[in-house]
């Protein structure tokens, strides 16, 4: 390695285990072409590791670079800005699941060419939702990079909105189980706005005795299902508005 291009590595590193195409051309001051260049021959070295359009990682100098690895919370914020670990994998982190999520799932408002992409041998599904829907978050802190994880309250609306990504209406009525926090629930489910949401959640706190009141402005008209990646077979809770297409599990 020429000592300029070990002098880069050295300046990136110093920054973190992150940056972008900008930042080591900020740092070197070489052209562009040159730099894409010397960062082609990094990564193919094993000194750097690229995990998205004009991002990087720089891997640490004692690793076994075919087995090195990085917590795939924080790949989840270098690829997508703004994020929020949620739906199953929000679910498994707050241990109101206890199936194993293999895709980290990734919440923004952010336009993305892709909603799908795998690094360090992992699967990440980038999910892309209305800006009113982007909210309820806690902080992490994980290599240096602050991440955002949907809190429980807000992760059990996020299942309601789209079970199919937290492995069925089955995995938010054992979630319902839990201790969370009944309040914030339904003034999450008022911010969320979501008749659906209102209606499943409605259904199930009847299911599990829970005392929470959904409000009766957000049962709207038209019948939903329960679950609506399973078929549209079963009985209609007329009050509810609620197509019950799957028999809940104890």
């Amino acid at each position: 390695m020429r000592p300029s291009t070990a002098q880069l590595l050295l300046k990136l590193r110093r920054r973190g285990v992150f940056f972008t195409f900008h930042d080591a051309l900020e740092v070197s001051g070489y052209d562009k072409d040159y730099l894409k260049l010397i960062l082609h021959k990094l990564e193919r070295g094993g000194w750097i590791k690229r995990i998205g359009r004009g991002k990087y990682i720089v891997l640490p100098l004692e690793a076994e670079k075919e087995r090195y690895t990085l917590h795939e919370f924080a790949v989840a914020a270098i690829l997508v800005d703004p994020m929020a670990i949620a739906y199953w994998s929000a679910l498994h982190h707050h241990g109101l699941t206890e199936q194993i999520p293999e895709t980290v799932f990734i919440q923004t408002i952010a336009r993305k060419r892709t909603s799908e992409v795998t690094v360090f041998n992992t699967r990440f599904k980038i999910i892309r939702v209305a800006e009113r829907k982007f909210f309820g978050f806690e902080t992490l802190w994980i290599e240096g990079l602050k991440i955002a994880v949907t809190d429980r309250e807000k992760t059990i609306i996020d299942c309601l909105d789209k079970p199919h990504l937290c492995g069925g209406i089955g995995e938010v009525y054992k979630a319902l189980k839990e201790e969370l926090n009944l309040k914030k629930l339904v003034e999450y489910l008022e911010r969320f706005g979501s008749g659906a949401v209102a209606k499943r959640l409605a259904y199930l706190a009847e299911q599990l005795g829970l005392n929470l009141e959904v409000p009766a402005h957000l049962i709207k008209k038209g019948v939903v299902p329960l679950d609506p990646a399973m078929p549209r077979i079963g009985r209609v809770h007329r009050r509810l508005k609620l197509l019950v297409n799957v028999e809940l599990e104890e």
